[in-house]
């Protein structure tokens, strides 16, 4: 298996379908619908990667964002989105966002735009803990 990404968003449609792209891509997947599953699953399963919508209910993708980088500040975090203001751009930016990845109606490109992203995340190395 390769590395092991964890994709958060509130939308199931979306999970399934990235996940399934994804582990065609040789990924290991794990999957959250909120914030809050999100940072146990950072803290129980460490994973190489993160990809975080930005729009949820209850804690948004910014203030899960803030609070990954408290708990590893090298962790890639990319930022998914289908619409985002320049605001919210500058404040992922300021909390250590990896990159951003718009969501589009063509699937085999966001797929492709994620394994790059990916790809170039190769730099990250979980410390021991």
């Amino acid at each position: 298996m390769g590395k092991k990404i964890l994709i958060v968003d509130d939308e199931p449609d979306f999970l399934e379908v990235m996940s399934l792209r994804l582990k065609a891509n040789d990924f290991e997947v794990t999957t959250a619908t909120n914030g809050d599953e999100a940072l146990k699953k950072i803290k129980e399963d460490r994973p190489d990667a993160v990809l975080l919508d930005i729009l949820m209910p209850g804690i948004d993708g910014l203030e899960v964002l803030r609070r990954i980088r408290k708990l590893d500040d090298k962790l890639p975090v990319y930022i998914i989105t289908a619409f985002s203001t320049e605001e919210r751009f500058r404040l992922a930016n300021r909390f250590g966002a990896s990159g951003f990845i718009m969501k589009t109606d063509d699937l085999a490109k966001e797929v492709d735009n994620i394994t790059s992203a990916l790809d170039m995340s190769n730099g990250y190395k979980k410390g021991k803990k």
